[in-house]
């Protein structure tokens, strides 16, 4: 046996555990968020939502921004540049119904980057320290920041920045393992994790690399952190939760789950995705879910080519059914 998970506190914010699904543009949407939660995740973090596109009231971000009871505690992340529009944006949304702010500072992506947002942000500590200043002193919430190791092998500042968030009254941090300059290359540094615990008293989540019980595990062995964030890993797997708890408790994996729970999950989601966003785009939507969700399964690269022509959901279901039809014993 080992010993049973922790829960996190986060500012006044209590999570049954603390494995934490990391916010991923174009994955943890509405229905998704919702699987996650229900296979255990102790948080789940929402899509990045611009600052900028809250204030010039950009329709597509209001979609972004819907929450569900179901899936609390939840946390929702702003990314920007601008210290009056981000904390101004965090006032203007605090009514609705998330637990927690974060901020990113971690972003790879060139169009953020090129705009000084996200990970670009690591560059200019003093920004970032009035980003963080303006945005506690704006919302009762609690604020926490993501960043990422460093901007590039030349400016590794993951723990200059953790301090100057903890300074600034944030609640937590999340540091990804990776340069920006890594994307997701190569392996997560999780010494650089355990550096950051080193150094600030709030808590300290890690992110980078985590697939399964025991890589969770080592990471909280390794490097003393208070959480885990999966990213990648949970791509096509609501069930990695699921998982590294019952790992986490008893140091054993569970069984491979049935093919009629995988098939089962897939129509679930493909419906939730159509209660929201109708069938046009939930279809196109469910296309690189079930892309995820069907790698190793046998006749699964045929079904990939299949479902990126399909338009129907009646389609997609029939494909689903049939790709994981149960096998007669």
């Amino acid at each position: 046996m080992t010993d049973k998970v922790k829960k996190l506190q986060i500012g006044n914010v209590v999570l049954d555990n603390n494995l934490i699904l990391a916010p991923m543009a174009g994955v943890t949407d509405l229905p998704f968020r919702l699987l996650c939660r229900e296979q255990g995740a102790g948080l789940v973090c929402m899509e990045m939502v611009s600052a900028k596109a809250i204030y010039y009231h950009n329709k597509n971000t209001e979609e972004l921004m819907e929450i569900h009871p179901g899936e609390h505690p939840v946390s929702l992340q702003l990314f920007g540049s601008d210290p009056d529009i981000i904390s101004e944006m965090a006032k203007k949304i605090e009514e609705r119904p998330f637990s927690i702010l974060d901020i990113n500072m971690g972003c790879p992506v060139p169009k953020v980057v090129n705009n000084k947002e996200g990970s670009a942000l690591m560059k200019d500590p003093a920004l970032v320290e009035q980003i963080i200043t303006k945005t506690v002193k704006a919302v009762k919430k609690p604020v926490t920041v993501k960043f990422r190791k460093g901007f590039d092998d030349s400016s590794i500042n993951a723990v200059e920045i953790a301090k100057i968030a903890e300074g600034c009254g944030a609640a937590a941090v999340t540091v990804h393992g990776r340069t920006r300059e890594q994307y997701y290359a190569g392996n997560a540094d999780w010494e650089i994790i355990a550096q950051v615990k080193e150094a600030v008293s709030i808590p300290v989540i890690g992110n980078g690399d985590v697939t399964d019980g025991a890589s969770a595990k080592t990471l909280l062995e390794q490097t003393g952190c208070d959480g885990v964030m999966i990213g990648r890993a949970v791509r096509g797997n609501p069930w990695i939760f699921k998982e590294i708890l019952h790992y986490l408790e008893t140091g054993e994996e569970l069984p491979q789950r049935p093919v009629e729970e995988v098939r089962d999950i897939i129509l679930r989601h493909a419906k939730m995705e159509l209660e929201v966003k109708g069938e046009y785009t939930a279809v196109r939507e469910m296309r690189k879910h079930i892309g995820w969700y069907t790698v190793g399964y046998p006749n699964s690269a045929s079904l990939r080519r299949e479902i990126n022509g399909m338009e129907s959901f009646e389609e997609l279901e029939a494909a689903v059914r049939m790709i994981f039809k149960p096998v007669n014993k």
